[in-house]
């Protein structure tokens, strides 16, 4: 079967087609500036890349501009929409409605739009997304895999916060969690490359990109993880703060005369290693470049965030009584071998031991530990979209 897996955005969508079979990516590509001017970058395998113009005044008519390129008769890579048997789509909130991925229905949809106040900024573009493609692809079975559904085996105590309960009952204020697509492919890869049972190994999943987090998984389940509410929570990140005082924000807005909004924007675009490197970048190759010209913020940033991930690394090795593998994962978890040896600096007291040669390696899915490590530490390259595409087909 091939599915068409969709990451829809507000303003943008991400797009491939996997021969579920084969697992290969037919093609990819990504539609940007909907609602703006438009455009279409489109890759089929094996070929080349094509940036188009077009005017995509709403997501349909990105789909159907999606829909065009995969069926075109010189680049497509099939003849008809007869040839897509199912379509995919990542939702970032499912709330506690969603323990797994589900197939649409107009009562998934309902549920979805009423976890909207969850992800203001993603949920009703993901809805988007899912109307688009059933308008034009009315015959076409659709799922929706949830970023926070693999987190939902997490425990009453990891998931509550110390406030009135009440927020519990009326709001469903809590930990939920997210990149849980991720944390469930990679730590599944991990048992395998371990030779290992899924549901009898413990692992900690480092995945550490623009957006960071890391989450405990213990016998095939998370348990924890350092995202909350939001994506705000837990890790110093590219531009979000991660864990910071609460009462912070006051001191902050009564000496900057911040409204809540102006706060939000700070915590989330203006902070992070963005902010400590007193603006040099988000982008931790940047940071290096600007460490090693001897600028400190940056060395700064790059030593708060690698501190950080250590800390929740060892605070899960105390949630799960122990720890049989570490998996890094994502832009900087899968390339930067030097934020990996930092962060692994501080768990020698579990007795890991890198192999300094094999921590060199960058995008590749390889172990990185000693053979006498007494915790496995590998890499595993994520890979949301064949995730997508396989519940997709597990579903159906």
């Amino acid at each position: 079967m091939n599915v068409l897996v969709i990451n829809c955005g507000s303003s943008s969508l991400k797009f491939q087609l996997i021969n579920s079979d084969s697992e290969e990516v037919l093609a990819k590509g990504l539609c940007e500036r909907i609602g703006i001017d438009g455009s279409l970058t489109y890759q089929p395998a094996g070929g080349e890349k094509v940036k188009s113009g077009k005017a995509m005044p709403t997501h349909t008519e990105a789909i159907q501009f999606v829909i065009e390129a995969l069926t075109d008769p010189q680049t497509g890579v099939v003849k008809s929409l007869d040839e897509i048997g199912a379509v995919g789509h990542r939702v970032v909130h499912g709330g506690e409605k969603f323990a797994s991925s589900v197939v649409i229905t107009e009562e998934v949809k309902k549920a979805v739009e009423e976890c909207n106040d969850l992800a203001p900024l993603h949920n009703p573009a993901n809805l988007i997304g899912v109307n688009a493609c059933e308008k034009l692809m009315p015959n076409t079975p659709m799922v929706a895999v949830f970023d926070t559904a693999f987190h939902q085996t997490m425990p009453e105590k990891a998931y509550m916060y110390g406030l009135p309960y009440a927020y519990y009952e009326k709001y469903k204020v809590r930990r939920y969690g997210f990149h849980g697509t991720s944390h469930s492919f990679v730590s599944r890869r991990t048992a395998e490359l371990a030779d290992v049972p899924y549901n009898a190994t413990k692992t900690i999943v480092c995945h550490l990109g623009n957006g960071a987090s890391v989450c405990a998984v213990k016998d095939g389940e998370s348990v924890d993880t350092s995202m909350g509410l939001t994506p705000l929570e837990g890790l110093v990140m590219g531009t979000r703060s991660g864990d910071i005082d609460p009462a912070i924000l006051e001191f902050i807005a009564k000496k900057e005369g911040l409204d809540i909004a102006g706060l939000m924007k700070m915590l989330n675009k203006e902070s992070g290693v963005y902010g400590l490197s007193d603006g040099v970048s988000s982008d931790f190759r940047d940071l290096g470049t600007a460490a090693e010209e001897g600028k400190k913020p940056a060395q700064t940033a790059l030593d708060v965030f690698a501190y950080r991930v250590a800390k929740y690394v060892g605070s899960y090795v105390a949630a799960m009584n122990g720890v049989d593998n570490i998996a890094f994962t994502a832009g900087i978890g899968e390339n930067d071998g030097a934020m990996r040896a930092s962060i692994c600096g501080y768990l020698q007291f579990l007795g890991i031991q890198i192999d300094e040669k094999a921590n060199a390696t960058r995008g590749e899915e390889i172990m990185i530990s000693t053979p006498d490590s007494k915790v496995k530490v590998f890499v595993v390259p994520t890979n949301e979209e064949l995730a997508i595409a396989r519940e997709t087909v597990a579903l159906l």
